[in-house]
């Protein structure tokens, strides 16, 4: 499931920045700063439990949640959530094997509900493990795995972490497998509540016990022959703090419940994970939700607004934690569907490219049955499902991240995949200068949406978008290398004021940066040398633990505020890219925090000529 509660509430909105947290009735890298684009993560995330092919790519599939969870009409007849029925997984699986099995979704994941009634009433056998209810799934969820395997397809299941309150029984109810063991010795003496919505008891594995009712449920599943396990409301994470709400070692259970098993399973754990934590996430298993829900719980099955256009601020933190054996999951892509998507044919395509560009699971919460011509463009692209696969780092901004923005990474072949996005409510021209990427001169340009090559572009590439509108591009230069000065932020030739200081860094140029650039603080680069007069395409190395402005200004004019996606961590380094007019000769250039934060400051590149 999701970022939702499945005890009856109602629904609710807290809107933080752009960021909203719902709670809804439900059950819910340090990189090199030579270049902007490693070949590779030094950071790879430990192989769980399994064999060494779980997500090794990131999965692809469908996921029931997003049409159980919506309002749109006649989607949920029977009451909230009611479309989760064993008829209704049978007939998506049977649509997925017949469309879209080929382009590589293969995964059908059953999400929240399948334990309960249409009341929402949980069920457990004799053993304190959840079992399906005989209305939705009248043949068992075994059954239901055999017809999804029978079509060539992997099954998914979904549980929430800690012990479930109807599970506990008095404390009397016995563990499988685990003779003298009950709920009582696996959970803590004062019954303390776990997870995003505090439905459950947290267990206490300072007890042998507990790992053995972890094993108990892994093992059900085992039987039952399911691949995937989507483990929700996990934190520290899912808007909730505190020592009762860190589950790391409910991960960590299951993934050693899951290599006991023998069978591979793939372990996603959700939802809107603390990144603080991401080595546990990677350690423990194959994927992590970085985010709130992508559902809008309204009459379509999302908005752009809520909460869609959230991830174009919360991805870049998360790009070097991701790669082969656990991947950013950026939650479900519904742009198949037309109205009942809620979005427009540009935020359609802006979303699928987003999901491409960031390698996150490609699963889609759209009735398969009922997918539109765009739809079907968008799901089946073989160019831009390939970005989504192929072996090339997940792309980061590369300019400062307002309304429109320029996204990229570079490949294996030496090309360039770059995105253009339009995030404004308006029209409006987005530009990729080939001197962001590193290089000068001619490149040849394909259109990964059109299928068409574009033939050579000189130094940069302009596309007029619509309102929230996006271009897909393989860029393979064809020019040279860029040629280079850089200026470190703590050269002694420089001006810092007010708070502004010198500070160590390891993941810096010349081990150091300028920090504390808040209320009024300044660096003033001196003293940087260019030929010719022009507007230059100015590499800015960076380091801030959350996406901060600065206004950057050159010589004597009008500074422009400039806000840096976060770099994950205050001990990353990153790199974004700025339009600045220089002049032949010396020129100045200032970062100035205003009366905010500022991110900290290692370096700058500047070209050697326009």
């Amino acid at each position: 499931m999701r970022s939702s509660s499945y005890t009856v509430l109602p629904a609710a909105a807290v809107r933080s920045g752009r960021r909203s947290i719902r709670t809804v009735v439900a059950l819910a890298f340090t990189a090199s700063v030579a270049t902007a684009f490693p070949a590779a993560h030094a950071d790879t995330p430990a192989e769980p439990a399994g064999a060494a092919t779980i997500a090794a790519k990131p999965y692809m599939g469908w996921s029931s949640w997003s049409m159980q969870s919506s309002k749109y009409p006649g989607l949920n007849p029977d009451g909230d959530y009611s479309y989760l029925t064993e008829k209704n997984v049978l007939k998506q699986t049977d649509a997925l094997a017949s469309k879209l099995k080929k382009y590589g979704y293969d995964h059908v994941n059953i999400d929240a509900g399948w334990w309960m009634d249409k009341s929402w009433k949980t069920q457990f056998d004799q053993y304190g493990r959840q079992t399906p209810d005989p209305v939705r799934f009248p043949h068992g969820m075994k059954s239901v795995a055999d017809h999804i395997h029978s079509k060539g397809l992997k099954a998914g299941i979904y549980l929430p972490v800690g012990l479930e309150k109807g599970a506990y029984g008095d404390g009397k109810t016995p563990i499988w497998n685990a003779p003298g063991c009950t709920t009582a010795d696996i959970v803590y003496s004062d019954l303390r509540t776990t997870n995003g919505w505090d439905n459950a008891y947290k267990i206490d594995f300072g007890n042998a016990c507990a790992q053995k009712y972890i094993d108990s449920q892994a093992q059900l599943f085992a039987d039952w022959g399911y691949d995937f396990l989507k483990l929700d409301g996990v934190g520290p994470g899912s808007f909730k703090t505190g020592d009762n709400y860190n589950n790391v070692a409910d991960v960590a259970a299951w993934n050693k419940a899951i290599a006991s098993t023998g069978r591979p399973i793939h372990l996603e754990v959700s939802w809107s994970l603390d990144i603080g934590h991401a080595a546990d996430w990677k350690k423990y298993s194959n994927g992590w939700r970085i985010d709130t829900d992508v559902e809008c719980y309204c009459n379509t099955l999302v908005s752009w607004e809520n909460s869609v256009n959230d991830r174009w601020d919360d991805a870049p933190a998360w790009s070097r934690k991701a790669g082969p054996g656990g991947w950013n999951d950026l939650d479900a892509i519904d742009v198949g569907n037309g109205e009942m998507d809620g979005l427009t044919k540009a935020e359609r395509q802006s979303y699928m490219t987003l999901w491409a560009i960031n390698k996150s699971p490609l699963f889609t919460g759209d009735d398969l049955t009922k997918l539109d011509s765009y739809g079907v463009s968008l799901l089946t692209n073989k160019e831009v499902i390939a970005v989504d696969q192929n072996a090339s780092p997940v792309a980061r901004p590369v300019t400062s991240v307002g309304d429109q923005q320029v996204w990229a990474t570079k490949n294996a072949d030496g090309s360039y995949t770059v995105a253009l996005f339009n995030l404004g409510d308006s029209p409006a021209s987005v530009t990729a200068h080939w001197a962001s990427l590193g290089f000068t001169g001619k490149a040849s340009v394909r259109d990964l949406w059109n299928k068409s090559s574009l033939g050579t572009h000189k130094n940069k590439i302009t596309a007029a978008l619509p309102a929230h509108g996006s271009r897909l591009f393989t860029i393979k230069p064809g020019g040279s290398a860029l040629a280079t000065t850089s200026y470190e932020a703590e050269a002694a030739a420089n001006t810092l004021s007010g708070n502004a200081s010198v500070a160590g860094c390891d993941a810096c140029s010349g081990g150091k940066k300028v920090g504390n650039l808040y209320t009024g603080g300044k660096v003033r680069f001196n003293d940087v040398t260019v030929k010719k007069d022009g507007i230059y395409t100015v590499k800015v190395a960076y380091v801030s633990g959350d996406a901060r402005s600065v206004t950057v200004s050159s010589n004597s004019g009008n500074g422009t505020s400039q806000k840096l996606p976060s770099t994950g961590d205050w001990s990353t380094v990153e790199t974004v890219s700025v339009q600045l007019a220089l002049k032949a000769g010396t020129n100045t250039i200032t970062f100035d925090s205003g009366s905010g934060y500022a991110p900290d400051i290692d370096r700058i590149v500047v070209p050697k000529s326009v």
